[in-house]
């Protein structure tokens, strides 16, 4: 039997609020626990003293006994000086994302290449149109030179 340390949720639709409960690995999140050991408002500021409040000593006893603690929980515990802290390795958030990049980079093409893709874009996209619907086909065709004529006098 693997006892774990966890969180159970209890608090309304959108207003989360958690117990610390020791529970069977197997029983469900918000099922039944063994003994409750405090409770979690994530609600409330960091600094708010009823923000998490733990019975120490209970937890440290099921921890003697073997209990394992979930990830929130260990860090919590990891932020009380209860639980020696875990170096935690994420190298894919330390990468700079694809999006901010290549975005600078592309700021002058963007300006000249919307006019363009639209265009190419419109297209493809009222064909099916054209082929569902026969009577707008001429319509269609029409209104894309319309919008053609006037981007290249612009230029």
């Amino acid at each position: 039997m693997s006892i774990k340390i966890r969180l159970a949720r209890a608090g309304s639709k959108k207003r989360p609020f958690y117990r610390v409960v020791v529970s069977d690995s197997r029983m469900p999140r918000d099922g039944r626990f063994i003994e409750k050991l405090g409770t979690y408002n994530p609600l409330l500021n960091k600094d708010d003293s009823n923000r998490v409040k733990l019975d120490l000593d209970k937890i440290k006893n099921w921890l003697s006994k073997g209990a394992q603690t979930t990830d929130r929980i260990s860090r919590l515990l990891e932020s009380l000086e209860i639980l020696p802290k875990k170096t935690r390795n994420n190298p894919i958030k330390a990468k700079p994302k694809k999006e901010s990049e290549e975005a600078p980079a592309e700021k002058p093409k963007a300006e000249e290449v919307p006019a363009e893709k639209p265009k190419a874009e419109e297209v493809p996209a009222e064909e099916p149109k054209a082929e569902e619907a026969p009577a707008e086909e001429p319509k269609a065709e029409e209104e894309p030179k319309a919008e053609e004529a006037p981007a290249e006098e612009q230029k």
